[in-house]
């Protein structure tokens, strides 16, 4: 049986995407992930919250993703929620130019998803201050989707995200929900939300969406893998793109 090997690019101070990976591959014995950091330490509009995103930092921990032959390299993060969707296909374009790897990241995989299910209509569920949120309703409201419902508790220390309580964000779901929109997205790869989908999208019946589950998602799709095999993590493995 080939070996799918997943390359992760991760926030240098997110403690969560990893162990979450892991546990979502864990009954995919051909898959594994394996992660590279970069300097990532606040969210924030600030110039020197947005440095940490240039392009040099990030290509150099890709390059060292290639050295393990990794079959995709995925951006691990939802900038471009607030940098814009650009960003990540012009990452991804270098990432393919510079490596071996198919390239994907969280948000275009998060996009990808609501395309091929045809939803309008979104509920926002994020760690982020006020203005970062703005930004991201502004940029999918740019891309024809309505965020109806969101939900922000104003953190901008990123390892702050991984504390926040797993009830805290079953919480803002379900308040999202209200709204009734056509998916919910858990909108940031340092919260504990993809544990609770599952359970989550059986109570609401609405589909959530978390951004750790999206990169892995469309990694191994882009390895050729099934990723219906992965179970028990929400409906959006049942997904063929």
């Amino acid at each position: 049986m080939p070996r799918h090997l997943l390359g992760m690019l991760t926030p240098s101070s997110n403690t969560m995407l990893e162990p979450v990976t892991t546990r979502i591959l864990a009954g995919l014995p051909d898959a594994s992930a394996h992660f590279s950091r970069f300097r990532v330490t606040q969210i924030a509009l600030s110039d020197q919250a947005l440095a940490q995103f240039q392009r040099a930092e990030i290509m150099r921990a890709a390059t060292l993703l290639d050295d393990a032959k990794c079959q995709t390299i995925a951006w691990n993060g939802t900038s471009a929620g607030w940098l814009g969707f650009d960003e990540d296909t012009a990452l991804c374009r270098d990432i393919e130019a510079a490596t071996t790897a198919r390239a994907c990241t969280s948000v275009l995989a998060l996009n990808e998803v609501l395309a091929l299910t045809g939803a309008r209509t979104l509920g926002l569920v994020t760690p982020y201050t006020p203005d970062v949120q703005a930004r991201i309703v502004t940029n999918y409201a740019a891309i024809g989707i309505d965020v109806v419902a969101e939900s922000h508790w104003g953190l901008r220390d990123n390892f702050s995200f991984s504390e926040v309580a797993p009830a805290t964000i079953a919480a803002s779901v379900r308040n999202v929900a209200v709204a009734k929109p056509d998916a919910i997205a858990i909108f940031c790869t340092n919260l504990a939300g993809a544990p609770l989908v599952a359970a989550l999208e059986a109570e609401l019946g609405l589909p959530v969406y978390d951004t750790v589950a999206t990169a892995v998602w469309k990694s191994l799709l882009l390895c050729g893998a099934d990723a219906a095999r992965v179970t028990g993590w929400g409906r959006l493995f049942s997904y063929a793109a």
